[in-house]
């Protein structure tokens, strides 16, 4: 992509109309470079509206994402942000971005947003959609110098982290479904990854992603709920529009406020591992006592979820037994489906 379309992209986010000329004299380019960048944009997935012989407008108003703004809204609260903090404009993966980078320093975290995504991803290599401005997508990458004996637990640990976050600021009736899903009166708000990449003599690097819906237009809702409805029939999709009654606030605040509480919760694991969440996570337990379907390979089985243990593993009473399932190699849905 030309670097000149996210310059244009400045221009047209406040959503008032903006004619040719003016974006032609403002980015220094003539107005048919303009037209071409207009196309870039959209073939990106930026819904860009042109009305003859008047100009263009983004379809609604958006707040980019920009690192100065976090960093400012974390000072207000006496904080820091990490000093490797990138925003991309388009990427095509934020996780694997981060997976690939030179470890962080045991302790110091690098964080990696993204406007747009090509390939994001979410849990078993499906596909995260993440319409453009509607939503927010980051990933942080996380050196522990010691490895937790319990490290499979850390995405229950930060789906915690999460839900508290988002809940101080304003966020209602939020659940967490084993292993990675934020739910929203049972509606899917958003989606945890993590990565392991562990090195001989202790050390252990996570990196985990985070994709979070902020306010989907209908379209976008149908799409992401036509991909779901795939392999979760019963599970609808949320956004936080829905789930704070006051609205919705800033987007560089609450990605502010996200990368914080990571880093408190992941400082945290460090030290007491899971058992300091372990807590909270069975208060948020969207499938504790219910009847669900278990798919493990070819293996299916039914029972009653009995929470989680300290190893992460969720625990399913079946056949007068209780089965340890671990994430990654299984999916989990209510038995009624």
């Amino acid at each position: 992509m030309s670097p000149t379309a996210p310059r244009l992209l400045g221009l047209l986010c406040d959503g008032s109309l903006h004619s040719g000329a003016q974006l032609a004299a403002a980015l220094g380019v003539s107005r048919a470079a303009v037209w071409k960048l207009v196309g870039e944009l959209r073939a990106a997935g930026v819904a860009i509206d042109s009305l003859s012989r008047r100009g263009y407008r983004l379809s609604a108003p958006v707040e980019l994402l920009d690192a100065a703004r976090m960093r400012a809204h974390a000072c207000e609260q006496g904080r820091r942000l990490p000093d490797e903090l990138e925003v991309h404009f388009l990427i095509d993966s934020t996780n694997d971005h981060l997976y690939a980078a030179p470890l962080p320093t045991p302790g110091a975290a690098r964080v990696a947003f993204a406007e747009l995504q090509s390939a994001g991803r979410g849990r078993r290599g499906r596909r995260w959609i993440a319409p453009f401005g509607s939503g927010l997508t980051f990933s942080i990458s996380w050196t522990f110098a010691e490895t937790p004996a319990d490290l499979p637990a850390l995405g229950l640990a930060l789906g915690v982290a999460i839900a508290k976050v988002l809940s101080g600021l304003g966020a209602q009736r939020l659940s967490l479904k084993w292993p990675n899903d934020l739910l929203h009166d049972g509606r899917k708000l958003g989606g945890l990854l993590t990565q392991l990449r562990q090195e001989s003599g202790g050390a252990a690097t996570v990196v985990a992603g985070l994709g979070l819906n902020l306010a989907l237009p209908d379209a976008a809702r149908n799409a992401i709920e036509a991909v779901n409805t795939s392999y979760h029939p019963a599970l609808a999709v949320a956004d936080l529009a829905g789930a704070t009654p006051q609205g919705v606030p800033s987007r560089n605040l609450i990605a502010s406020r996200l990368v914080l509480g990571f880093e408190d919760a992941l400082r945290e694991f460090a030290t007491v591992g899971f058992t300091g969440f372990a807590q909270e996570w069975a208060a948020l337990d969207a499938l504790r006592g219910a009847p669900v379907r278990v798919h493990q390979g070819s293996e299916r089985f039914e029972g009653t979820a009995r929470g989680t243990d300290r190893d992460g593993a969720l625990l399913v009473e079946s056949a007068g037994r209780v089965l340890r399932v671990f994430s990654g190699d299984v999916s989990v849905r209510s038995a009624a489906c």
